[in-house]
């Protein structure tokens, strides 16, 4: 790939950034409302040990529009004897769509095997995802996580070769900011990366917890266009421990944090997003309660930021 995007690219760009920052005040007024989605991340209830057609089961019931499982879960199912084409019938019927998988193709890293074995592990990861109705696969920087040294143009010609990958399966890997890694921590990062593949495809996938453990400024998503974003995941976090020393099993649920969700959820609707909002916890107080109340009261408490944010956003 070139080592960056043309002038007339960048121009381009420009020009779509400015026009949707500059939106008139009648175009501004037709989308008071944002079109947020959502979506049920298995992390969430994964200490519960269900299998994924119950967690297909608890996101239907608890009123969720979308499910993102884990490819390895979507493989331990088939290595059981399922069908992930019967999966996705199930979750269709059931009025879900699945926006998002998570998986861990090391495409990153700097060792030819393993990368070779990453792409490799990728391309079945997104066929479960295809047959199953998915259409994207998050793809962080597994493998690379204690690594500072790989040039981010290296990694976006990287990227590329997976979004190439992507465009032969049907299915859309989005660059994934890891706060804890060494490598892609930021916003700042992985949409450089994106930007610099020239690929029209190219999209990141930001993580509310992720944003505070990587020092990301939340400040950033003005700066984001809306097809950069199809999935976002939320949480939430407290105000201690300090990022230095937080973990994913610390993120509570949206509101009952320190985050500032309203403003995350306000400059995502100023941006255009239309997307999926994916609740993804780790927290094992969670994964100790009943799964259905778990994915309920998770819903409940995203539903209720988002109008905590419409509500500002429409004054």
């Amino acid at each position: 790939m070139a080592s960056s995007v043309s002038r007339r690219q960048w121009l381009a760009g420009a020009a779509i950034a400015a026009g949707a920052a500059a939106s008139p005040p009648a175009a501004a007024a037709e989308r008071t409302k944002p079109m947020f989605r959502y979506s049920l991340n298995t992390s969430t209830i994964r200490g519960q040990k269900l299998s994924v057609i119950d967690e297909v089961e608890i996101a239907a019931k608890a009123g969720y529009h979308a499910i993102e499982p884990w490819t390895r879960e979507l493989q331990q199912f088939v290595d059981g004897g399922g069908s992930l084409k019967d999966l996705g019938k199930r979750i269709r019927d059931h009025g879900m769509t699945v926006e998002s998988a998570i998986g861990f193709a090391e495409w990153i890293v700097d060792d030819d095997v393993r990368r070779k074995k990453g792409l490799e592990q990728a391309r079945r990861d997104m066929d479960m995802v295809l047959q199953i109705g998915g259409s994207r696969l998050a793809a962080p920087p597994f493998g690379a996580t204690d690594r500072s040294d790989i040039p981010l143009m290296r990694i976006a010609e990287r990227y590329r070769t997976l979004l190439t990958l992507g465009d032969q399966s049907g299915v859309v890997p989005q660059v994934e900011m890891w706060g804890f890694s060494k490598t892609l921590s930021r916003l700042s990062e992985v949409a450089m990366v994106a930007v610099e593949t020239g690929h029209p495809k190219a999209c990141v996938l930001p993580d509310v917890y992720h944003f505070y453990k990587g020092g990301s400024s939340f400040g950033g998503l003005k700066l984001m266009g809306s097809a950069a974003i199809s999935v976002f995941h939320m949480n939430d976090y407290p105000a201690d421990p300090p990022p230095a020393k937080i973990t994913d099993a610390q993120r509570v649920y949206p509101g009952d944090g320190v985050a500032p969700l309203t403003q995350i959820l306000s400059d995502l609707h100023r941006i255009g997003f239309q997307g999926v909002l994916s609740l993804e916890l780790f927290n094992p107080e969670y994964w100790k309660q009943d799964a259905t109340l778990v994915a309920k009261t998770g819903l409940e408490k995203m539903k209720s930021v988002v109008e905590k944010a419409l509500a500002t956003i429409e004054k």
